[in-house]
């Protein structure tokens, strides 16, 4: 009978924190596109007789981050030396933390979908720890030679590791997905991939089902994205159950492997390090950090609501699951959405304005939504529709220039001659000429066809290039018939 064997995954998550300057510095924390090099001062290059300080702002938004993943704050908890030799960590150690970390025991609800956004499955991941450390550099290869950037050393980082809960590539995706929606909101970190500021070092064993034994793994260093933390996940699973079934059991040891994105596979990169290997100790440039009880329950009352409730809160307003998936992933459209919602006190109008115009127009210029118009553009152009200058129609016409030429709505209404016309007597005027022009709907609205009214109006508004006040048509022309 064949052995079944069942998957572990387990992961390290890195993600920075958004603040504005380093973690024990006070370099410019935003290198991101700088010059190599230019962010830098003696402190996060490690040099001799330097002082590191903890930056107040990251571990405020550190303890954040562990309160709203369900965490216990270490009522003392201290930084750590971290040593190992690399080329781009300057100072040969990393400030981390091992024995007491900030933050303990806590849990993440994630969903699983479908293609379609449908829930199939809701699960608990456990967490084991929150930690904050600084990062390292970064290291460019060009064929023989490489080249070093130190912009990114000292970034503040949090080091999120959940219990081996995971079994199955599209659930750990799911996990650092929901993971990712949770540090956007209360502010923790921007965890933009495209910019490294979230990375995964992801962990893969397999065992016999139905045993609590855990294997020697493969740990694979720095996934960047969703795509390669599933792809590199799967690779590996499939290569272990072939050892597995060459081997008739587990490797005999843990291993670090690299993924290969153009190859869609790993490659060895050399035998796992343990705790032992770094040889850690207490930092002796800071102090232990202690915080009370009372210090933790200020910090909860803070928190503001998190992306699982925001969805419960969109979806009684009868946006779509999907909808409100792209609401809670993209903070930009959520801050258009909720700030339109505020003013129009409307789901519909304000679904079909940001969801379905609004997205539209971006997806047809090529564009994403931080190109789009800022919220307070929408908003003006709302007060413009609103107190008549413009029709809804043409209001529509607008927020795609917007969006083509970054103007704000009022520039466009001016240059484009579209504001509409809502004086009586130019209304009245036009209303004359529609009824001379068109005896024939005229007698067949008398005759009790309200149908031809319709074309009347149209004719006003055709004639006016859509400028005229079509409440106002309408009752002029009520008036005179």
């Amino acid at each position: 009978m064949p052995i079944e064997l069942e998957t572990i995954i387990g992961l390290e998550v890195h993600a920075q924190m958004s603040t504005k300057t380093k973690m024990f510095c006070s370099c410019d924390n935003d290198a991101f596109g700088k010059a190599p090099n230019t962010t830098v001062c003696p402190i996060c290059m490690g040099h001799p007789g330097t002082l590191p300080v903890p930056n107040e702002e990251a571990i405020n938004k550190a303890i954040m981050a562990s309160l709203a993943i369900k965490c216990e704050i270490g009522e003392q908890n201290h930084f750590d030396r971290k040593h190992y030799f690399y080329p781009d960590l300057p100072a040969g150690f990393q400030i981390s933390q091992y024995d007491f970390p900030l933050a303990e025991r806590g849990t993440v609800t994630y969903d699983q979908t479908d293609s379609s956004g449908k829930i199939i499955a809701t699960k608990v991941c456990k967490i084991t720890r929150l930690h904050m450390e600084n990062d390292a550099g970064k290291l460019m290869h060009r064929g023989t030679t490489s080249l070093v950037d130190y912009n990114r050393a000292g970034t503040p980082l949090m080091e999120i590791v959940p219990e081996p809960d995971l079994r199955n590539a599209e659930e750990a995706v799911a996990f650092v997905q929901e993971l990712r929606r949770i540090l956007i909101a209360v502010n923790a970190s921007e965890a933009d991939m495209f910019k490294g500021m979230m990375r995964f070092d992801a962990s893969i064993s397999l065992r016999e089902v139905g045993t609590e034994k855990l294997n020697p793994r493969s740990e694979i260093k720095n996934l960047n994205s969703y795509k390669s933390l599933e792809r590199a996940l799967k690779y590996e699973e499939r290569r272990l159950r072939k050892l597995w079934d060459k081997d008739g059991g587990p490797p005999p040891n843990d291993i670090t492997v690299g993924w290969v994105d153009d190859e869609e596979k790993t490659k060895m990169l050399r035998n796992k390090e343990t705790a032992d290997d770094y040889r850690y100790f207490p930092e002796p440039d800071i102090p232990p950090l202690r915080f009370s009880k009372e210090e933790v329950s200020a910090f909860a009352k803070e928190l503001p609501t998190l992306p699982r409730e925001q969805r419960e809160e969109y979806l009684k307003l009868g946006i779509d699951e999907k909808q409100a998936m792209q609401l809670i992933d993209q903070p930009k459209l959520r801050v258009i959405f909720d700030s339109v919602y505020k003013k129009t006190n409307d789901a519909k109008r304000t679904s079909s304005i940001v969801l379905t115009q609004l997205l539209g127009f971006l997806n047809s210029e090529e564009k994403n939504i931080e190109q789009a118009p800022e919220a307070n553009m929408i908003l003006e152009l709302l007060e413009c529709i609103d107190s008549g200058t413009i029709s809804a129609n043409a209001g529509k016409e607008v927020l795609g220039k917007m969006v083509q030429t970054g103007k704000t709505p009022k520039e466009i209404i001016k240059d484009e001659g579209m504001q509409q016309i809502s004086d009586d007597s130019a209304i009245e005027e036009l209303v004359q000429k529609a009824i001379e022009a068109n005896p024939k709907a005229i007698e067949s609205f008398k005759s009790g066809k309200e149908a031809a009214l319709g074309a009347i109006v149209g004719w006003v508004m055709k004639e006016s290039k859509g400028q005229a006040n079509p409440a106002k048509v309408n009752e002029i022309l009520r008036n005179k018939l």
